[in-house]
């Protein structure tokens, strides 16, 4: 491993929970596959299949287990309604359907759910699950009679490291009553969700006990940027001599570091006003989707409460429902308290409903979101987590946009995460999305970087993409500059699945763009959570990602819904048509004090580095010196602003989206004196 890798993993290590997702599931296209009896069910065979090294059968007397996903009825009607609904010169504008209209008017019948009971039952698996609305039938059975019944071969593959179950090519199915109503097959593979959330420094070096934050002031600081510096380093007390100056992120030996809280985040983003007039989500429910569960969330959650002047989280405003099967992973994840917590501080009087699936798996996470809209837990949904959309199905990307959509006719809208990967480049593959935020039906939020005045107020706001570059590491000066390059931001572009929805005409683009709006997500400027581990004591961190924005804008659109006093259905759709004011457009930043090097080699050879060639980049973008508090004499230039090849730009862009919310208009637009909602 060399220096780079060795740092990149040690001593940044940043939490990018880049799991098995960078190869789920993908059309296999111009493969021929093995003839296969029945209709085939096409796009449900993942595409390293085809490249990956075959480990092998998987065992054919394993239980797994396996989902059908019914189409709807009078899918043209339901398109076309799903448009109506949020046209406000039609004249069923905003009158959503309940759970029980959508029964009525395009659910899969009784009969229809009983046609795939009988074809599992036929082949010897056994029926778990029919879904609300008969909407999907789940099944338990073992390896080789999933095998016979979809006529698909069952093996295990080595995937950059990783060993996979997948189907070897596209299931079938040989009874034509059944095929006729599959929509899409999922569990056949484990493809799974990631969630994209993004912590700044590693392992457990940037929290503070709770002992030390009670009754001390040794807490994050929200004074990010301390003006600029120079600093001189040499090797032994001799040449070279490394001399960096430039903007200085904030940095104090055995302190956190800096972090905003939600009193900082109130003021900022003009959220205290909307408290003030009596607005906090009261009557309102936000269901966050988070798989596995956490067993210490409340108590963590309560003591982030306690700290901020918070209610606290009882069984009257917070609930956890483990669907659609108990989990049995459950543990400490920054991922949920993140959600929750953050939810909590926008929204701290709306309920909260835990949606909990057993496993990150497409197959639990999808049935967990339609139980969520199913059920009409709240009109906000807050999705925190994704996939990259080229490397998954699209009999996946259809059954998460057929739930989305649903959603949308009932009311309700459903927040997701683009990513904390940019363009997803990184991962050696063409630039695309994360799904499901790339749903016509969703709402995607994106992240950006924040700086504070002393008071509080923005300083500015930049698009969140961060790069590195190591200057001096132990007595190592590196001429020129190490550069990583980018290391982490926020997702955005346009899908390649899904054609432009109607709110976003204005775009003039022929498809979906990401994201919608962002809000805080960069780890640099990130927030602070209150998190238990085991064997440690728990501790006060800091966190970002669009994990951090996604909970975030669901509280706030949770406040929104609440001003109405109706249901507001999809966010998305009224946020391209706001007056200005509402929404802070983010622009490119930069600076004429980044970060510039100076490595005096001798007495006479000087070698000179401006600030473009310091961070390798061309642009706009903000670049400032960080001293790694935890390991001695290692300094780096960090940058904000460089996201891949996303950019911010005036106006909607890739990178941010329309930008970020200016709270107490932004709601109050949509309450009833402001004569903005009428149906």
């Amino acid at each position: 491993m060399n220096k780079r890798e060795v740092y990149r993993t040690a001593n940044i290590g940043r939490l990018r929970t880049v799991g098995l997702f960078v190869v789920a599931v993908v059309l296999v296209a111009g493969v021929t596959l093995p003839a296969t009896a029945g209709q085939l069910i096409a796009h449900n065979t993942p595409s390293y299949v085809t490249s990956a090294k075959n480990l092998g059968a998987e065992d054919a007397s394993k239980t797994m287990e396996v989902t059908i996903w019914l189409n709807p009825h009078n899918r043209a009607e339901m398109d076309q309604l799903a448009k109506d609904l949020y046209d406000k010169t039609s004249p069923v504008y905003r009158q959503w359907l309940k759970s029980r209209d959508v029964a009525a008017r395009f659910a899969p019948t009784a009969a229809e759910a009983k046609t795939v009971q009988n074809f599992f039952e036929s082949h010897n698996l056994k029926v778990v699950n029919v879904g609300p609305n008969n909407f999907f039938v789940r099944a338990r059975g073992t390896v080789g009679d999933v095998q016979t019944a979809f006529h698909v071969q069952l093996n295990n593959y080595e995937v950059h490291g990783e060993v996979l179950r997948a189907n070897d090519r596209d299931p079938s199915v040989d009874d034509e009553a059944t095929a006729a109503l599959v929509h899409s097959v999922a569990g056949l593979d484990t493809g799974q969700y990631t969630h994209p959330l993004a912590e700044k420094f590693a392992g457990t070096e940037k929290k503070i006990t709770q002992n030390v934050s009670k009754g001390s002031n040794t807490f994050f600081s929200s004074d990010c940027f301390t003006g600029t510096t120079t600093l001189k380093y040499t090797t032994n007390g001799s040449y070279p001599i490394g001399i960096y100056s430039g903007n200085s992120y904030y940095t104090v030996v055995n302190s956190p570091g800096c972090a905003y809280t939600p009193p900082e985040i109130y003021t900022a983003y003009n959220l205290n006003g909307l408290y003030a007039e009596g607005f906090n989500g009261a009557g309102q429910t936000i269901a966050i989707i988070d798989w596995c569960g956490s067993l210490t969330i409340k108590e963590d959650a309560n003591t982030f409460s306690k700290k901020f002047g918070l209610p606290l989280l009882t069984s009257s405003n917070f609930t956890e429902i483990y669907t659609p099967t108990p989990s049995t992973c459950a543990g400490p994840d920054p991922e949920i308290n993140i959600d929750v917590e953050w939810a909590h501080a926008i929204a701290p009087g709306a309920n909260i409903d835990l949606v909990v699936p057993p496993s990150a798996t497409f197959q639990d996470v999808d049935q967990g979101f339609f139980y969520a809209v199913n059920y009409d837990l709240g009109n906000t949904i807050s999705g925190s987590y994704g996939a990259p959309e080229s490397l998954v199905a699209p009999s996946i990307l259809n059954t998460e946009n057929l739930i989305a959509e649903i959603a949308a006719l009932t009311g309700i809208s459903a927040q997701f995460a683009t990513g904390d990967d940019g363009d997803f480049t990184d991962f050696g593959i063409p630039p695309t999305v994360s799904t499901p935020a790339d749903s016509p039906y969703a709402t995607g939020v994106g992240g950006v970087s924040l700086a504070l005045t002393s008071s509080n107020t923005i300083a500015w706001q930049s698009a969140w993409g961060t790069d590195e570059t190591l200057l001096n590491d132990e007595g190592t000066i590196f001429d020129p500059p190490l550069a990583f390059g980018f290391i982490y931001g926020s997702g955005g572009g346009a899908s390649g699945f899904f054609p432009s929805p109607p709110f976003q005409a204005s775009l003039e683009s022929a498809w979906r763009e990401l994201p919608d709006i962002s809000w805080l997500a960069d780890p640099f400027t990130g927030a602070v959570i209150f998190l238990s581990e085991p064997g440690e004591t728990p501790s006060w961190y800091a966190y970002g990602g669009t994990s951090l924005a996604t909970p975030m804008f669901s509280g706030l659109w949770a406040i929104a819904n609440e001003e109405a006093g109706v249901a507001l259905g999809q966010a998305a759709s009224y946020l391209y048509t706001l007056p200005a004011g509402l929404i802070t457009d983010v622009v490119p930043v930069g600076s004429s004090t980044n970060v510039t090097a100076t490595i005096k080699q001798s007495s006479t050879v000087t070698d000179s580095y401006d600030a473009d060639q310091v961070m390798n980049l061309t642009g706009t973008f903000y670049s400032g010196l960080w001293t790694y508090p935890y390991v001695q004499d290692l300094v780096l230039a960090i940058s904000f602003g460089t996201d891949s090849s996303l950019a911010a730009a005036p106006g909607w862009d890739d990178a941010t989206g329309l930008g970020t919310p200016n709270g107490q208009p932004f709601a109050d637009w949509f309450g009833p004196s402001a004569g903005n909602n009428k149906k």
